[in-house]
């Protein structure tokens, strides 16, 4: 159900905009191709073309006019639904990551609240909100940026460093530069993830575009293509200590932006207990 939802989702954002490029830059935050590609597979699915496009204009066709309504409408019940099943269960919350989160902050959040029933749920790198777009989560602990409609408070700054194979040339520096690493493959998230892709590719410190070695779902996935020797990754001072591998040595990269961690919810989820566990994340992972 997800999957198709996300699906009218995406087919709802490109009729607002008529444009694949606003749609997924603004308000996805997915590459342009894999839009395109989503919608041809719903395209597909349905049997009919959805839009007329050309390289200047996209348009609705008769189709994509009559779907359009009903596929708000789609969206519209599935939220209520899963509104519906969170007050129910309104005891249970759900709280997404894609790093590990910092060792005894699980213990730590669970004996601040001892009314709730805390789940962790790890999400993809391939989703930039971290599961909270799709209702998978309720709160999330989350590396910037993240897409609109999410609200957030930063808890930590991290330098960021590069994970390097044990015997690489560079592994027993001090520090390195972004220069020194430039001709080196990248590991790189999924296209999906957007603009958080291009932020641990340092994309914007570059004069060239990065080599991807290799791409990865989660943060194990890359430091075991690091320890292979397929690529290199940039991660987070914190995430150097909480990864630490045999085959992996990381080192400090001067000049770059650090990066900023995040506890984050929908901006629309005014339940008391979101809020409640968004401090309590807060407090926890705030360094004292």
């Amino acid at each position: 159900m997800d999957t198709h939802i996300r699906d009218l989702r995406y087919f709802v954002a490109v009729a607002e905009e008529l444009s694949f490029t606003r749609a997924a830059g603004e308000r996805l935050y997915i590459s342009q191709p894999s839009l395109s590609r989503q919608i041809r597979q719903l395209e597909s699915s349905l049997r009919t073309r959805l839009f007329d496009r050309d390289r200047r204009t996209v348009a609705l066709t008769p189709a994509g006019a009559e779907l359009l309504p009903r596929a708000r409408q789609i969206i519209e019940q599935w939220e209520q639904a899963q509104r519906a099943v969170a007050d129910v269960s309104r005891d249970s919350l759900t709280v997404g990551f894609q790093t590990r989160i910092a060792r005894g902050i699980i213990a730590a959040a669970a004996e601040r609240l001892p009314g709730h029933n805390l789940r962790f749920r790890q999400i993809s790198w391939g989703d930039p909100s971290v599961g909270l777009a799709g209702r998978q989560v309720d709160v999330a602990v989350a590396w910037l940026p993240v897409p609109s409609g999410i609200s957030w408070e930063v808890v930590s700054t991290e330098d960021r460093w590069v994970a390097l194979p044990a015997r690489h040339r560079l592994a027993g520096r001090a520090t390195v530069t972004l220069a020194e690493l430039a001709d080196e493959p990248f590991v790189a998230l999924p296209a999906s993830a957007g603009p958080m892709r291009a932020f641990w590719l340092a994309t914007a410190e570059r004069d060239r575009p990065p080599v991807v070695g290799a791409e990865v779902e989660t943060a194990e996935e890359a430091i075991e293509a690091v320890a292979a020797g397929h690529a290199v990754v940039l991660v987070s001072a914190v995430n150097a200590e909480l990864y630490r591998h045999d085959d992996v040595v990381c080192v400090p990269v001067t000049g770059l932006e650090p990066a900023r961690l995040a506890v984050a919810w929908r901006s629309d989820d005014h339940r008391p207990a979101i809020h409640a566990i968004a401090h309590t994340l807060m407090t926890c992972l705030c360094p004292t």
